[in-house]
C-alpha cells in the first residue's frame, strides 16, 4: 500500500465523526516518521483540508514530530484540534490557503505546554499577522516558544512590535523576515549572542540609515549566515554592500553572505573581504557585476551565485528557485551561455526545469526557460539526456502554452524544443492531450512558422496515439475543421510545402479506424475539398498517397460508402488506379477505395453499371500488375479492414487488391504480421479462399503465397497485442 494511494482514499479508509472530520477505521501505531510524511503527502497532493487532517487528532495512533501544512486548506480550529495535541519539534504552515493568522498559530502552540518547551522549528511564510476582527495584538507572544530556534515570517506583515518579541525568545538563532513591515532593525541586539543566521532581504520600509544597519550587524559576532540580497536588482546608492564589505572585522564568522541583486559591488571588495574570511562557503552576487575573478569562479569550497560562468548560474538557479526577479536574471544570462553548448547537461536542464515549476504564472521565466530549453536540447544534446527529465520538461513546456496561449514567441519557443523526433517518438508524456492542447492553440496562430510546427507536431503525436485515443481525438469536429482550413489555405495558393504535407498526414492519421472522425471530415465538406486537391496536385504522388489514403479510411466505413458514390470521384480514382505512370503508392489506395466501393458488403453500386464492371476488371489487371517498393509504403494495426474483403463472394479484383496488401506487409515485416494473422484468425481465412472452388486462379496463387510465407516465418505470438496501424507521415 503504497502513500500516494492512502493520501486518495483516506475517505474510504475512514469514517466520519460529529464535527466532520474523519478518523481511520483501524489504525495500528504508525511510526512517527510514517505519519509525519503521510501529513507532509496529503499536503503535497493538495488533500488536506479540516475534514481529513481529523486523522492526526489521535497522538497515540498517529504520533507527528515534524508538521508540514505547506499550501494546504486548514482552519485555526482545525490546526489546533489535530496537529497541536502533538509534541511538535518542527511546523511548516507557509503560505496557508485559510483565514488562519499568525496570531491563530501562536496561540495554539502555546496552549500546548510540550510545544511551548519542545517546537524548535516555525515557518510561517506569507501568512497574515492579525485576523480581520480588528486586533491590534497577538493571542499570545513568540517569546513564549521557549525552545524556538529556526523562525521563518517572511513576506508576513510583522511590524516592530513583533521583532521585539521574537528577539525575547531565549534559544533562537535563525531568523528570516524578509519582506515584512520591519522599519528598524536594532532589536536583533537583544539577541547577539545566539543569533547565527539572519535573513533580511525585501525590506522595503527600513527606515534606519546605512551606518546604523552596519552598526546593527557588526554587532552580530557569532552570525554565520547573513543575506541581504535586493530582488529589485538596483544600483546600491547608500553603498550598503560596499561598506559593510570595506568594514574591518566584521562578521568573522560568516560563512554564507548574499549580496545579490545590489549593482554596482566591486570585485576588489568582494575578493577582499572573502581573502579575510577563509571559513566563507557561499556568497551570492548574482546582479552585481562582480564575481570573474579567479577566486570567485565557484569551482572550489566556495560557492559562488553568480553570472560569470555556468557553474554560478547553476548555483543561482539552486539558490533562488523561488525568487522570480532572480530566476529571470539567472536564465537570460544561461540563454546566453547555452547557445554553443556541445555536450549534454541534465543538470542544468533540471534546475531550469525546477525555475520553471516555480513560477508557472510568469510569462517572463517561462519565456526565457523555454528558450534556455531548446539551446540544451537541440539536435544530438536530447540524446544525452534522460528520459524521465525530457517528459517532465515536455509537460511544463505545454503547461506554459496553455498558460499562455496568444504569446506567439512562447508558442514558437516550446514548439521548437518540441519539433525532434526522440522527443516525439521515444519520450513518455501524454501524447493525447499534447495534440489536443497544440490544436486547441493552432487556432491563435497566424505565424506561418509557428502554424508549420504546430501541425508537424500534431500530424506526429497523433501517429503514436492508440486506435482508442485516435478515436477520441477524432470526436473533436474542431480538430478537423483546424485541420481542414489549413488544407484549404495552402491549396488556395498552390503551394506544397511541409505544412500541407503534415496536415495531410494527420487528418489521414485521424480519420484511421474512426467512423466519427470520417463523418466529421463529410460534414466539414472535406470530399468536395479533396476531390478539387485531387485534380489540383495530380503530378504531385506524396499528395496524392495522404488524399487517397484518407479517402480509403472513409470507404472502409460501410454507411459512408455512399458519400464517396460520386462519378467523377470515381473516375478520377480509377484514371490513377490505371496509369501506368502513377507510382504503386498512389495506385494501392486507389485501389483501396474502388475495392471498398465494389464489395458486396455495404450500400450497393448507385452509379453506371458499366462503370463498375471496369473496375472490377482493372482492379483484377492492375494489382496483378503490381511490383512491391522497396520502402516501407504502410503499415496496420490490424487486418480487419480486409477480411470482409477476402469472403468468397466477393469479386476476384476486390479479393486480389486485400491480398496484395497483406502480402507486401508480411514480406516487409513476416514476425509482426504473421502474428497478427494468427492472432485475428485471418490465417483460417485465407485457407478458406484458398481451397474454395469458386475462388480465381489469380487469387489462389496470391493467397498460397501468404500461406507459404506464414509456414515459413510464423512464430507463436503470446500476447495477441495488435501492431501499431500507423500511416508513414513522411
Amino acid at each position: 500500500m503504497s502513500m500516494a494511494w492512502v493520501c486518495h482514499n483516506v475517505e474510504v479508509l475512514c469514517v466520519a465523526q460529529e464535527d466532520g472530520s474523519l478518523h481511520f477505521r483501524h489504525c495500528p501505531v504508525f511510526p512517527q516518521e510514517l505519519a509525519d510524511q503521510l501529513l507532509h503527502r496529503m499536503a503535497d497532493e493538495g488533500v488536506l483540508n479540516d475534514r481529513t487532517v481529523g486523522i492526526f487528532q489521535n497522538p497515540e495512533h498517529l504520533r507527528l514530530r515534524r508538521a508540514f501544512i505547506q499550501s494546504s486548506q486548514l482552519s485555526a480550529e482545525a490546526f489546533r484540534l489535530s496537529l497541536c495535541p502533538h509534541k511538535l519539534q518542527e511546523l511548516n504552515a507557509s503560505h496557508v490557503h485559510s483565514s488562519i493568522t499568525i496570531s491563530d498559530v501562536l496561540h495554539s502552540l502555546t496552549s500546548n505546554k510540550l510545544c511551548r518547551q519542545g517546537l524548535q522549528t516555525l515557518l510561517m511564510d506569507g501568512l497574515r499577522l492579525y485576523g480581520e476582527a480588528g486586533e491590534e495584538s497577538l493571542q499570545a507572544s513568540f517569546s513564549m516558544l521557549r525552545g524556538l530556534k529556526k523562525l521563518s515570517l517572511a513576506w508576513t506583515d510583522l511590524d516592530d512590535r513583533g521583532l521585539e518579541d521574537i528577539c525575547a525568545i531565549p534559544m533562537l538563532e535563525s531568523l528570516d523576515v524578509s519582506g515584512t513591515n520591519i522599519t528598524d532593525l536594532t532589536p536583533l541586539l537583544n539577541c547577539q549572542s545566539r543569533l547565527l543566521s539572519l535573513t533580511a532581504h525585501g525590506l522595503q520600509k527600513l527606515e534606519m540609515p546605512t551606518s546604523s544597519f552596519i552598526l546593527v550587524l557588526s554587532k552580530l559576532h557569532l552570525l554565520r549566515h547573513l543575506d541581504i540580497s535586493n530582488d529589485r536588482l538596483v544600483m546600491d546608492r547608500d553603498n550598503l554592500v560596499q561598506q559593510l564589505l570595506e568594514r574591518p572585522g566584521i562578521l568573522p564568522q560568516l560563512v554564507s553572505l548574499d549580496v545579490s541583486g545590489w549593482r554596482g559591488v566591486s570585485d576588489a571588495a568582494i575578493q577582499a573581504f572573502v581573502e579575510d574570511r577563509p571559513g566563507l562557503r557561499f556568497i551570492g552576487l548574482l546582479g552585481t557585476a562582480a564575481g570573474g575573478s579567479e577566486l570567485l569562479c565557484g569551482d572550489g569550497h566556495l560557492k559562488v551565485a553568480g553570472e560569470s560562468s555556468l557553474t554560478q548560474l547553476c548555483e543561482a538557479l539552486r539558490r533562488y528557485s523561488g525568487r522570480e526577479s532572480f530566476i529571470r536574471e539567472v536564465l537570460a544570462h544561461l540563454y546566453s551561455h547555452t547557445s554553443d553548448t556541445e555536450e549534454p547537461q541534465p543538470h542544468i536542464l533540471k534546475l531550469v526545469l525546477a525555475g520553471m515549476r516555480h513560477h508557472t504564472d510568469s510569462l517572463h521565466v517561462q519565456l526565457v526557460a523555454s528558450a534556455c530549453v531548446f539551446n540544451l536540447t537541440v539536435q544530438e544534446l536530447v540524446l544525452g539526456m534522460p528520459l524521465r527529465l525530457l517528459g517532465n520538461v515536455v509537460q511544463q513546456l505545454l503547461a506554459a502554452m496553455k498558460n499562455f496561449p496568444n504569446h506567439e514567441q512562447l508558442q514558437k519557443n516550446c514548439l521548437l524544443t518540441l519539433c525532434s523526433d526522440h522527443i516525439l517518438q521515444v519520450v513518455p508524456f501524454d501524447r493525447y492531450e499534447a495534440a489536443k492542447l497544440i490544436m486547441m492553440l493552432l487556432g491563435n496562430q497566424e505565424d506561418q512558422t509557428v502554424q508549420r510546427m504546430a501541425v508537424a507536431v500534431v500530424s506526429i503525436l497523433v501517429s503514436k496515439l492508440s486506435t482508442e485515443e485516435i478515436a477520441e481525438l477524432g470526436a473533436e469536429a474542431f480538430i478537423m475543421k483546424q485541420l481542414l482550413s489549413i488544407v484549404q489555405q495552402k491549396a488556395s495558393l498552390g503551394v506544397v510545402d511541409s505544412t500541407l504535407k503534415f496536415a495531410l498526414s494527420a487528418l489521414w492519421n485521424l480519420t484511421d479506424e474512426t467512423p466519427t472522425a470520417c463523418r466529421h471530415f463529410i460534414q466539414c465538406q472535406g470530399i468536395e475539398l479533396y476531390m478539387e486537391l485531387l485534380e489540383s496536385y495530380y503530378s504531385e504522388s506524396s499528395i496524392q498517397q495522404k488524399l487517397l489514403g484518407l479517402l480509403n479510411n472513409v470507404a472502409e466505413v460501410e454507411e459512408l460508402r455512399m458519400e464517396l458514390m460520386n462519378e467523377d470521384l470515381v473516375e478520377h480514382i480509377l484514371s490513377l488506379l490505371i496509369n501506368p505512370v502513377v507510382e504503386v503508392d498512389v495506385s494501392y489506395f486507389a485501389g483501396g477505395i474502388l475495392a471498398h466501393l465494389i464489395s458486396v458488403r455495404g450500400p450497393v453500386w448507385s452509379l453506371d453499371a458499366e462503370l463498375h464492371s471496369t473496375v472490377q476488371e482493372k482492379l483484377h489487371s492492375s494489382v496483378l500488375s503490381w511490383s512491391s517498393p522497396e520502402h516501407a509504403m504502410v503499415s496496420y494495426r490490424t487486418f480487419q479492414p480486409f477480411y470482409p474483403l477476402l469472403h468468397v463472394s466477393q469479386c476476384s479484383g476486390v479479393q486480389l487488391w486485400a491480398l496484395w496488401a497483406i502480402q507486401f506487409v508480411c514480406r516487409q515485416n513476416a514476425p509482426q504480421y504473421c502474428n497478427v494473422l494468427q492472432s485475428e484468425g485471418g490465417t483460417d481465412i485465407l485457407r478458406v479462399l484458398s481451397s474454395h472452388p469458386d475462388t480465381h486462379s489469380d487469387v489462389k496463387s496470391l493467397t498460397e503465397n501468404i500461406l507459404k510465407i506464414l509456414e515459413r516465418n510464423f512464430h507463436p505470438t503470446s500476447s495477441g497485442t495488435k501492431c501499431a496501424n500507423i500511416i508513414s507521415v513522411s
